[in-house]
């Protein structure tokens, strides 16, 4: 046998084996959080956290599942407001992105400018807080869930980026050439070949979404209409103020509040779903993210 194909078979296999073992490595804290979801509460405090659970129990669950109807509520409003606010901040963030990079668009180095002087200086959490609640009238509302992160600077430029480096300006001019208006342009020449730059984006979107919970503690005071991190936020702050309050007054409680087992448990209800989203973008992901940033 050849020695460069021996010696590039070797460096093959260390490659995958390094790789598998970075990917154990990375595997490991999933897999430790679902051991100890499934693990007593007495076990988790006694002998810590185990991949394999020493004694197994659903308390965790349990206690996240206690009041069905209010998580599933939570999880319908987390839902509707990432499908909505990915979907239309998609639409958004590819016009912008689309627009800003044209040439023949003369207000377009203006206009970034003001895009890129929002991700060093911003008027600060009062004045945002006022507007939406005073001026506007969002408080209470889905909306106030949804808006103020339609439009998120980094990923317009980012969007920008992409698109500029990935479609070349000749292909804008020969669809102009045969008649195509800025619009047939966007949605048959951008939407078609930008689909690296609109994954990476669309998944920036909706983990952003997904995992908010400081707009529900600021604008929404009706528990039905909390988002899921919010509400798994209150309901393991509530448990923990019952246990230590039981604890310090001598006050015996039907049963020991699992509040370790049951973080775990909150942890794979709310990273589970999303966490599915994430193979339909991989082959896109590296790409768009690394042509948007580097080059442009």
């Amino acid at each position: 046998m050849d020695d460069n194909i021996l010696s590039s078979r070797v460096f093959r296999m260390m490659a995958y084996l390094i790789i598998m073992i970075f990917s154990l490595l990375c595997l490991f804290p999933f897999l430790l959080i679902i051991s100890g979801s499934l693990t007593a509460n007495e076990s988790i405090i006694r002998d810590g956290f185990h991949l394999i659970p020493k004694v197994f129990s659903l308390e965790g669950y349990e206690m996240v599942f206690i009041f069905p109807t209010q998580l599933i509520k939570a999880y319908s409003v987390t839902v509707f407001v990432t499908v909505v606010g990915t979907l239309v901040g998609l639409f958004l963030i590819t016009m912008a992105g689309y627009v800003l990079q044209r040439k023949d668009f003369k207000y377009r180095n203006p206009l970034s400018f003001f895009i890129y002087f929002t991700t060093l200086f911003g008027g600060g959490l009062v004045p945002w807080y006022i507007m939406l609640t005073t001026y506007f009238g969002l408080a209470d509302t889905y909306a106030v869930l949804i808006l103020p992160g339609l439009m998120t600077p980094f990923l317009i430029i980012l969007m920008k980026n992409f698109i500029k480096s990935a479609i070349p300006e000749e292909l804008f001019e020969s669809a102009k050439i045969d008649g195509a208006n800025d619009f047939r342009i966007y949605y048959s020449v951008v939407l078609k070949l930008a689909m690296p730059g609109i994954a990476t984006v669309g998944l920036f979107l909706a983990l952003t979404y997904w995992n908010d919970w400081f707009m529900s503690s600021l604008f929404i005071n009706d528990a039905s209409m909390y988002q899921l991190q919010y509400y798994l936020y209150n309901t393991i702050n509530t448990m923990m103020f019952v246990s230590q309050m039981a604890t310090g007054t001598g006050v015996t409680l039907g049963r020991e509040i699992p509040t370790e087992s049951t973080k775990m448990a909150m942890a794979i209800v709310v990273t589970g779903p999303i966490i599915f989203l994430y193979p339909f973008v991989q082959r896109y992901f590296v790409k768009g993210l690394t042509i948007g940033a580097v080059k442009g």
